[in-house]
């Protein structure tokens, strides 16, 4: 405190504020003390409070915000540390949201925390940080996804409640091995364009289906991405039996006069979730027991003293500040050797048949970049376009962390290397890289016990500063995760079995080019020291050799 700041009181009291990166604690209030200074202006401080978010934003401030600002509030949120005193933990409720199947036993210290079952971090970006806040994570950060519905795994013989702690819906035992589906932590670089890409092939998913007439069948084409045939028979009823990569619950139909959705779920390794937003409202009840008032209410249903511990505006702002990160790009050495190998891995990646899945650009409309809160395809308990007003931020605006994607004419190209679609890689139920429970189906049910081997195509932009890989995070090399394809993936597993090493080696290397870029960034083709380069637009043929500089 300088001497302008200085109290006119005859104490000289100082600021007890202190600001760590990534984990914002203020140490704040537990009664108020109105000093004057000599400005004439009362500040109120509470003194011995322990909180990490002293301000949360009332809805409708999201609107009228400066995107600057916005952002702050939204990585704020993001990097805050939760503490019991704002709401942190959830003390008589699961991380599903469901009350606790034994209330008498709250989640209160020493229970309060738990690997497994949640909650399970502090931050956001206890996870999210490589290479920086927004990225992966190591795999010290996995997660269980599913063990959350249980009050706290403990795997105690003697517990024979289900859900509490050991048993299941039906009464097995669990272990650590199948009480959840072991995830790695997926990197949020590029999001909003990811989200926006969905939203468009959701769309025209639906307009192909919409205008399907009983008796017919229609190819479902999408930005040239095929999912399949969808099909209705004399009666009208729908027959997804020929839809391709998607999940089950966007498939579901009732009758004639209840269409599957077909809904992208881009987020989540299986495809589980719309939007970020409801990723978002996932990720803060079920890791850090931070209830939303979107998705909770008013009331306090975890019992810890605290409503509204997230207002929609403050969820907004978390969701824009991921929707707006930087897109990843390429890091290509100025070295003739990696050079060469890069382009020559980058055309045996499409000759040996990867981008038949890893497709490396897909079309985003120009207007796409208009990316807008809430998403129109919301499920219930996550803002809806008739519960607030829209809130649209330009994706390319220069306003936001670079590099930003060009238009080039009516459309963007968005280099996710992913069809956006669920493909089973594996050789089948046995093979350890399926997971133990199937989060598209009722907990319980058969359905839901028989397991799971369908995973989204990775998008591989920014992969490589994202490791470890697959979707356990189990292979701590790129060329692990390829040979762990087969299945559906066997042919190009097969083809690259006979490239021989040195294109094996060439694909790697040209794999190791696909980073999130150094902060700071301006362009999305930089050498190894950030800055830009020229690299061949002529790709997958030898002719870009040429072009190399």
């Amino acid at each position: 405190m300088n001497d302008r700041q200085r109290p006119t009181a005859g104490c000289r009291l100082s600021e007890r504020r202190r600001v760590m990166p990534g984990s914002t604690l203020w140490i704040l209030a537990s009664w108020v003390l109105t000093l004057t200074v000599t400005e004439g202006v009362a500040q109120t401080v509470e003194l011995g409070r322990e909180i990490a978010v002293p301000r949360h934003l009332a809805n409708g401030e999201e609107l009228t915000l400066p995107i600057a600002a916005l952002l702050d509030h939204g990585e704020h949120l993001f990097t805050a540390s939760w503490t019991a005193q704002e709401g942190g933990g959830r003390p008589l409720s699961k991380g599903t949201g469901a009350a606790l199947a034994d209330l008498g036993s709250p989640l209160v210290f020493p229970r309060n925390f738990n690997r497994v079952s949640g909650p399970d971090a502090n931050a956001c970006s206890g996870c999210h940080n490589l290479p920086r806040v927004g990225g992966g994570g190591d795999r010290v950060a996995n997660v269980f996804v599913l063990g959350q519905r249980f009050d706290s795994a403990s795997f105690a013989r003697d517990d024979s409640i289900p859900t509490r702690g050991t048993v299941d819906e039906n009464l097995r035992a669990t272990t650590l091995d199948n009480v959840g589906n072991e995830r790695s932590t997926v990197g949020m670089f590029g999001a909003g364009y990811v989200e926006m890409l969905a939203r468009q092939l959701t769309r025209d998913l639906q307009a192909l289906r919409d205008r399907l007439v009983p008796g017919r069948s229609v190819r479902l084409d999408a930005s040239g991405v095929d999912f399949g045939v969808l099909a209705r028979d004399a009666d009208g009823r729908w027959d997804t039996s020929g839809v391709l990569g998607l999940p089950a619950p966007s498939l579901r139909t009732e009758g004639a006069d209840d269409p599957p959705s077909l809904v992208l779920m881009p987020f989540h390794q299986a495809g589980a979730v719309v939007s970020l937003r409801e990723f978002t409202n996932n990720a803060f009840n079920h890791h850090h027991g931070i209830q939303s008032e979107e998705r909770f209410g008013t009331d306090d249903p975890d019992g810890d003293g605290f409503v509204r511990e997230l207002t929609r505006a403050d969820v907004t702002a978390v969701t824009i500040f991921q929707a707006t990160l930087p897109v990843p790009g390429r890091v290509i050495p100025r070295h003739p050797l990696i050079e060469r190998a890069v382009l020559q891995g980058e055309a045996l990646f499409a000759e040996i048949g990867c981008a038949e899945c890893h497709i490396p650009e897909l079309s985003l409309e120009a207007g796409g970049r208009m990316y807008s809160e809430p998403n129109p395809y919301n499920p219930e308990g996550n803002l809806r376009p008739a519960d607030a007003p829209e809130l649209v931020i330009d994706l390319n605006s220069h306003k936001l962390p670079l590099p930003r994607l060009r238009i080039r004419g009516d459309r963007i190209d968005v280099p996710v290397y992913s069809d956006f679609k669920l493909h089973d890689i594996t050789t089948g139920p046995d093979d350890p890289n399926c997971e133990p429970l199937n989060m598209h189906e009722p907990a319980g049910s058969a359905e839901f016990g028989a397991g799971n081997c369908r995973f989204l195509t990775r998008r591989l932009w920014g992969a490589a500063s994202e490791p470890p890989y697959f979707h356990h995070g189990k292979f701590t090399t790129l060329r692990e995760a390829i040979q762990a394809h087969h299945g559906e993936a066997l042919a190009s597993r097969n083809a690259w079995d006979a490239i021989g090493d040195d294109g094996r080696d060439a694909v790697i290397e040209f794999l190791k080019t696909l980073q999130v870029l150094p902060e700071g960034a301006r362009h999305t083709v930089v050498d190894e020291h950030g800055r830009w380069r020229k690299w061949p637009c002529l790709l997958y043929t030898s002719d870009a050799a040429d072009e190399l500089t």
